[in-house]
């Protein structure tokens, strides 16, 4: 089954000429099926590459998905055209009142500063909360996580001396988690912060347990059963390209950046990189996605009423 998007996202023309299965709205309400409802908080500044990357994986399942696009309220961002913004995201505010079955929250350019000192710190804590009782599963990227992390448990995120900055080897901690069915016990992906989450803060609770992490780059994967969220602090979602982005800006502004590690061929800027790790990409979130699926109540206003409990996947 194809994701749902508005028909005039841009992302729309991108996913289809990937061959990625991509519904008209006109087409998906003849379906007698219900879809599995996603949101995407996006707190990028480059939205309109940042929702492409997401669709592209989350529409790779053989499930229907439709996708809202959110934006905070409290802070508008200034490198999206504002037509975009009012064309096809909505704010919380709006969409307060609705369920969904999974929330997808990114990463932000902010890391550096306090949490508290983030302007939409306020709304997107309510947004944490709130989706306790109006989400069915949480997705939570890189600033995204730690923030995330941060709210529900209190732990720490800690400045780097340099940015950890390329493609790191990683390796699966829990082998029973269904979240990590098909991945090899290594796998390779894009990390690009400045900050990182510590094994020794999180928390020692039987629901909180890691599910990957790398001897160099530190934890990458959290499950959190007690809120039904992941916390994935890396990025498997990145085009082949998007370090290489990274890279010329920094060196453009005079910022005091490093090669990144692993990434180019020969450590070579002017050699295109390859992608190492798209399968991985769309593994994670077709697992995430199947286990909505399995779980998910068919009735979406029962998310969150009593007896509607937290993940109970003690076994696996």
């Amino acid at each position: 089954m194809p994701i749902k998007i508005p028909n005039d996202l841009p992302a729309r023309r991108i996913l289809a000429e990937e061959g990625v299965a991509v519904i008209s709205e006109f087409d998906a309400v003849r379906q007698d099926i219900r879809p599995l409802r996603i949101a995407l908080l996006n707190l990028m500044p480059d939205k309109i590459r940042t929702e492409t990357q997401i669709a592209r994986v989350v529409g790779s399942t053989p499930l229907q998905v439709e996708m809202t696009l959110l934006n905070t309220g409290s802070y508008k961002s200034r490198n999206v055209p504002e037509r975009h913004l009012i064309d096809f995201y909505r704010t919380w505010d709006e969409v307060r009142h609705e369920k969904f079955d999974g929330l997808i929250v990114t990463g932000a350019p902010i890391e550096t500063l306090p949490f508290e000192e983030v302007d939409y710190w306020d709304e997107l804590t309510a947004i944490f909360d709130w989706a306790r009782t109006h989400v069915f599963r949480g997705f939570h990227l890189c600033w995204g996580a730690q923030a995330a992390l941060y709210h529900y448990h209190g732990v720490p995120k800690h400045q780097l001396e340099h940015k950890m900055f390329g493609i790191f080897r990683h390796h699966i901690v829990n082998h029973g988690s269904s979240l990590l069915r098909g991945f090899n016990d290594e796998f390779s992906i894009p990390v690009s912060r400045h900050t990182e989450v510590r094994r020794e803060d999180i928390p020692d609770k039987p629901g909180l347990r890691i599910l990957a992490e790398s001897p160099e780059a530190g934890l990458c994967l959290l499950e959190d059963l007690e809120h039904r969220a992941l916390y994935m602090f890396n990025h498997l979602e990145y085009d082949a390209d998007t370090l290489k982005r990274e890279y010329e800006r920094d060196v453009a502004t005079g910022a005091d950046i490093q090669i990144p590690k692993n990434y180019f061929p020969d450590d070579d800027p002017s050699r295109q990189p390859g992608n190492q790790w798209r399968a991985y990409a769309h593994l994670l979130f077709w697992n995430w996605i199947h286990e909505i699926y399995e779980h998910t109540p068919f009735d979406i206003s029962k998310i969150g009423e009593p007896g509607e409990t937290p993940l109970d996947r003690t076994g696996s």
